[in-house]
């Protein structure tokens, strides 16, 4: 099992301080002069929405569009980088912050590998590449050779590898791509001998993680109903569904997990145990931690009704409970009950709740 990933940002604070004071120094020595910036005129359009009787004006919801889609908001977005670039490029201690930041961002570094039947998978970058590269070795000590190179995917850097999945025999590569700073993500399949890719190809993927099934026939994974045209980045994150699609079908005949249209909010994980035998639902509202958690038999086709023939373990949001892993019918978890510095409980699926835990490794 592996634990919910939580991705962070890096953003150069020292750059913006910098050149924040840049400005205020020239304002103070130039007076009006320095605060005289031409930008190019936005366009407003009469778009007004109605929210449960609040009328509320939107005019510039054409700068909605995609950049790549539409000549006008790409030609918008050239003048004002055109007007920003003037400004900053006059800064006259540009250049030192810029030669400083790169010297200390240019080194190598390395994510922590994967290893799976025997492969071992890891992100490198060399020091100044937009995205990192993934890599495979066939030893924990060796270097690898490149399995997927992101930088290679656009010349701006702007298509990312979201996150990526190795089967379990670390034969096949599942991995999502990013587009152009888009919560929005399409998985891919990529066999790892040969380096080519498979013809599976599934679209609308957003805030989810891949988890194979045992056998390696297909993997789970989390995806939203396709919004309407034109509106994929204006549709609201909801009705997020879980589905596991089997190797080599056509997405329309994924099998549906799990879904709560009376709950549109929520989101989910399901992944199955190590063993195989079953499969771990997790619920969430929204990006708070605590979370509710139900399991099923891994063998049991979903019934017609997927919010039925789960085993709930705990129902109620008040704690974070995090899978671990698994014995039989015994479940381990790492929590905060009882612990804000968290520790490791066991619960058996046949007396589910907190109250009967039973305790593994101690809080420090």
């Amino acid at each position: 099992m592996k634990m919910r990933r939580i991705r962070f940002a890096l953003v150069p604070t020292l750059l913006i301080a910098c050149s924040l004071a840049c400005y205020s120094e020239q304002s103070n020595k130039t007076g009006e002069e320095a605060n005289v910036l031409q930008y190019p005129e936005t366009r407003r359009v009469d778009q007004v929405d109605d929210y449960h009787g609040v009328k509320v004006a939107d005019p510039y919801r054409w700068l909605e569009a995609d950049v790549r889609e539409s000549p006008e908001v790409a030609a918008w977005v050239e003048k004002q980088n055109d007007v920003a670039r003037a400004y900053l490029d006059a800064i006259p201690q540009r250049p030192q912050i810029a030669r400083r930041l790169t010297e200390i961002w240019n080194y190598e570094r390395y994510s922590a590998p994967r290893q799976r039947g025997g492969r071992y998978f890891f992100l490198k970058n060399d020091g100044l590449q937009n995205q990192a590269v993934l890599y495979v070795a066939d030893k924990f000590d060796a270097d690898g050779r490149v399995l997927i190179d992101p930088n290679t995917w656009s010349k701006d850097g702007t298509i990312a590898l979201a996150h990526f999945e190795p089967s379990k025999d670390g034969k096949l590569l599942a991995y999502a791509r990013a587009e152009a700073g888009s919560d929005w993500q399409t998985i891919y399949l990529l066999d790892v001998d040969t380096g080519k890719l498979r013809p599976d190809a599934l679209k609308w993927a957003r805030f989810g993680d891949l988890d194979w099934k045992l056998d390696g026939s297909g993997f789970y994974y989390s995806r939203y109903p396709e919004p309407d045209a034109g509106a994929q980045f204006q549709a609201a994150a909801k009705n997020q569904m879980v589905c596991f699609h089997r190797l080599g079908d056509d997405q329309s005949k994924d099998t549906l997990i799990y879904a709560r249209p009376d709950e549109p909010d929520r989101t989910f994980d399901v992944a199955p145990t190590d063993d195989g035998q079953f499969l771990v639902l997790t619920i969430f509202r929204g990006t708070d931690p605590q979370n509710e958690v139900s399991v099923r038999r891994a063998d049991e086709p979903p019934a017609a009704d997927v919010t039925q023939g789960w085993t709930e373990l705990l129902g109620d949001f008040k704690n974070q409970f995090e899978s671990v892993g698994n014995v039989g019918t015994k479940f381990y978890f790492l929590t905060d009950l009882d612990a804000p510095t968290k520790r490791i409980v066991s619960m058996d699926m046949r007396k589910p709740g907190r109250e009967s835990v039973s305790e593994v490794v101690p809080a420090n």
